[in-house]
């Protein structure tokens, strides 16, 4: 058995992980980072690359006025209030912050702010997240005070008792173990379990229908070492699908949200099954529950040209020449494509526009395009698109209990001396749904917050 000595050891190389170890390592504090895979990045690289922070310059640039308030408003409503009040305020107190901090390392956002998922107003941010993630790495790197060990794998938390301190972690590396210990403790920063079959079942039987994807790491590691220690959890049943996820498109993993601008979401009857603008991991849910587990959104002209080529959600153009968003001059020949009933399509469509001009939908009281943000758009000029779509588990947007200062708090509501959680394993911040990019944001706020509470040696 190898032996090596930290002041500071982060386990997992996403986004979370290396924002944590340049915050610390900026303060003098030496920081041995564990990656099992390798490279770093994760599920972050692979994700859209959307962050939600509010009251930015960019906002304001674009005529947007969005505050705190707004913000922590919303991620509550959004999460039907079963979020952690704490976790929520925390993330909020911290967002503008790491947004500039960000920016002062040289993240490059794209100038358009969009809304999407329980926005009440323009607020997704946009990068290149493994750009974004790698830049973090090289300054955490430059500041001497980091090391990165790659295809290495936390196994076990060290700690000398039962009750005791958590003091390093016990992995693996290159087949052969490897003890690390650690003066200031472990920050876990590892990821979910999407791609753990068995976990998701457990905790969300009856999506065996969703498609598991993400981070090819994320197999529950560091929930299952805090969980042996005693560890409680948040927002397990609460696990869901993102929709407008292409349903045999392996290429791309981000899902494309055409309803958020306008489009509507139909079942293979032709028929409307849900109010499209509410967090797509509800439109997840209605999605699975659909023939097939499986739905198209469509839209006309007006709404294609609505779509935004720099940010992935939105990047409809790209989509059609990939051949995976259908193209017709008419319904009835869209209708044809994707195999629905014709005149329920028309009928569907039809109706919609009525409910638009009338300003009342009363099947759905869809009012806005996105949670309480945007007028509906009619779908009337040609020609007309279909995006095939189902739900995919790209994260699991719930895990370890932690108090605001990312301590890792046991069943008993006391914190587990020396262990500390950021990014996708934390829970308790997204609820019963989800806003738009505060999973990213969530991982550079957190992963800041964890190693500052670290530092202090609380």
């Amino acid at each position: 058995m190898q032996e090596r000595d930290a002041e500071l050891v982060v386990v997992g190389g996403g986004l979370a992980g290396v924002a944590a170890a340049l915050e610390a390592a900026e303060t003098g504090i030496h920081v041995l980072l564990l990656e099992k895979l390798a490279e770093t990045g994760g599920s972050s690289a692979m994700c859209s690359g959307c962050l939600a922070f509010a009251g930015t310059d960019l906002q304001r640039a674009q005529g947007i006025e969005d505050s705190d308030e707004l913000l922590f408003r919303d991620l509550r409503e959004v999460g039907g209030f079963e979020n952690d009040e704490r976790i929520v305020r925390a993330y909020v107190r911290s967002q503008l912050d790491t947004y500039e901090w960000l920016r002062g390392k040289g993240a490059e956002f794209s100038p358009i702010i969009e809304a999407s998922s329980g926005q009440s107003v323009p607020r997704v941010h946009t990068v290149d997240p493994a750009d974004l993630v790698r830049l973090l790495e090289r300054l955490a790197r430059a500041t001497g005070c980091v090391e990165v060990l790659m295809k290495t794998a936390a196994r076990r938390l060290l700690r000398r008792s039962a009750a005791g301190r958590v003091e390093g972690v016990i992995a693996e590396r290159g087949g052969a173990g490897l003890t690390v210990t650690s003066r200031r403790g472990v920050i876990l920063t590892c990821g979910g379990f999407s791609r753990n079959a068995e976990l998701i079942h457990r905790f969300a039987p009856g999506y065996e229908k969703a498609i598991l994807i993400g981070g090819e790491g994320n197999v529950g590691d560091g929930l299952r070492m805090a969980w042996q220690l005693g560890a409680d959890l948040r927002e397990m049943a609460y696990i869901k699908g993102t929709f407008g996820k292409h349903p045999v498109d392996t290429t791309n993993v981000h899902p494309c949200l055409a309803v958020y601008k306008g489009a509507i979401a139909v079942n293979q009857d032709g028929r409307r099954f849900v109010n499209e603008s509410i967090s797509y991991k509800l439109l997840g849910d209605a999605c699975l529950r659909q023939p097939g587990g499986c739905a198209y959104q469509v839209l006309d002209q007006g709404i294609f040209e609505q779509g935004e080529n720099q940010v992935r959600l939105f990047d409809f153009k790209r989509r059609v020449e990939e051949r995976l968003m259908l193209k017709a001059e008419s319904l009835e020949q869209l209708a044809a494509m994707i195999e629905v009933p014709r005149d329920a399509l028309l009928r569907t469509v039809a109706d919609y526009n009525g409910f638009v001009a009338a300003g009342k939908d009363p099947e759905f009281d869809r009012q806005h395009l996105v949670h309480k943000h945007g007028a509906l758009r009619r779908i009337e000029r040609a020609p007309f698109y279909a995006y095939p779509s189902t739900a995919a588990i790209l994260g699991t947007y719930c895990g370890l209990c932690v108090d605001e200062t990312m301590r890792v708090l046991d069943v008993f509501g006391q914190p587990i001396e020396g262990l500390f959680a950021a990014g996708e394993i934390v829970g308790g911040l997204h609820g019963g749904a989800y806003m738009t990019g505060s999973a990213l944001a969530k991982a550079a706020i957190f992963g800041r917050i964890a190693a500052r509470t670290a530092a202090a040696g609380v």
